[in-house]
């Protein structure tokens, strides 16, 4: 049995009326109170009453901090979210769900992250995901069905390792966790389209914030991906971008007035110089020295990704890769010195071949003075195989 109305086993029907009764004292502080509501907290907790419940009181406490019941219409995003974060509900698909676009390849992630808070980008989506589920509500008002689920569409075009920055990864996580918390059972299905060669890359490194339930509803399309979509979703309610036949009033192709396209943003925006960064490890790298990290890449197209500082002086950096004959080092990245004093850097590499690669800090340039050295290197694996995998071995090379 699915879990819905309609397609409940007895069991089920004994655990609803269980669940309702248990949260009798918080129904009607909730946005909704129908059974249609209830079972989505019962189906995200395999309909564990006690789990259930646990989940929805706790629902309850976020939405009186984030003051969810009000913040579509009492609250306004900084500027520059509303004009740099592109995405947007446009249309429904042809069972009567909202849908809503995310644009990645335009999305500037570091100016964002420069130029606000975690807490508004926190707050942006809340809103966005209480409109849609005034939307939902408003749907099924209209069609006279429950319509409690969206469409999502993922436009990948364009997405980069800028994308990948540690910063905002975190900063993404961190918002799909909230929805997985707060809004479940809320995802029909995410086509994802335009997927570059990247794609399994940075997949890997969010699929662990979404539950089973929610990866199993993202469609990866190939090159039919118009074809695909015009199959849920009717072509005049479809821009023509995508596939169908809607536009703005104006004709415009891309429905802006619907959908934001993000951009650079200004550094006029910036209201801090540089994002505070969890390093992994701190070393002292003494003068006319260097520290290395050696990592045994044994998949295929692994990304290795870094980014570091230096205190109070610029460092060396450069990666090299071992030679399975005769061990000899042969230059990846050449060494360069880097002034990671003063800004940090960040960088990443795809391995392409399996092998031995070594990571050097280098500091046998300077004669006079010891580096303090913060980093944080990683290597991210390919979707299917685990996460990361850490260094094999570190040294310190006189």
């Amino acid at each position: 049995m699915s879990g819905r109305i309609g397609d409940l086993s007895p069991a089920q029907t004994d655990v609803l009326a269980q669940f309702r009764g248990r949260v009798g004292d918080i129904l009607p502080q909730l946005p909704n109170q129908s059974d249609h509501y209830l079972l989505r907290w019962l189906r995200a907790r395999s309909f564990n009453v006690e789990k259930a419940e646990v989940m929805l009181r706790k629902h309850l406490e976020f939405r009186k901090h984030m003051k969810a019941d009000t913040i579509v219409d009492d609250w306004k995003p900084p500027e520059v979210i509303e004009k740099y974060v592109s995405g947007g509900m446009c249309g429904y698909d042809r069972e009567g769900s909202p849908i809503w676009y995310d644009v990645i390849g335009p999305l500037d992630p570091k100016g964002l992250l420069m130029s606000a808070s975690k807490q508004d980008f926190l707050k942006t989506k809340i809103r966005d995901t209480e409109l849609l589920r005034r939307e939902c509500e408003r749907q099924s008002q209209k069609l006279g069905k429950n319509v409690e689920t969206i469409t999502l569409i993922y436009d990948c075009e364009g997405l980069g390792m800028k994308h990948l920055w540690k910063p905002a990864v975190e900063a993404y996580g961190e918002i799909l966790t909230m929805f997985e918390e707060n809004y479940p059972e809320g995802l029909k299905r995410l086509f994802l389209i335009k997927a570059p060669k990247l794609f399994p890359i940075a997949y890997n490194l969010v699929k662990h914030f979404l539950c089973e339930e929610t990866r199993q509803k993202i469609i990866v399309l190939g090159a039919n991906w118009k074809d695909v979509l015009r199959k849920y979703i009717d072509p005049e309610q479809l821009p023509v971008v995508y596939g169908g036949t809607l536009t703005d009033p104006d004709g415009d192709p891309r429905c802006r007035t619907m959908i934001k396209y993000g951009g650079v943003v200004p550094r006029s925006y910036y209201v801090q110089d540089s994002i505070k960064v969890q390093y992994d490890k701190t070393v002292t790298i003494s003068r006319g020295s260097s520290h290395q990290l050696e990592y045994e890449i044994l998949i295929p197209n692994s990304l290795l990704r870094w980014q570091f500082a230096s205190d109070g002086a610029d460092i060396g950096f450069g990666i090299f890769m071992k030679t399975k004959t005769d061990g000899k080092q042969i230059v990846v990245l050449p060494s360069e010195r880097y002034n990671a004093h003063l800004v940090p850097e960040v960088g990443s590499y795809t391995c392409h071949e399996p092998g031995t690669y070594i990571v050097r800090f280098d500091n046998t340039y300077s004669v006079i003075q010891s580096k303090k050295i913060s980093f944080t290197v990683e290597v991210i694996l390919p979707e299917g195989h685990a996460p990361t995998q850490r260094s094999r071995r570190e040294a310190s090379m006189e």
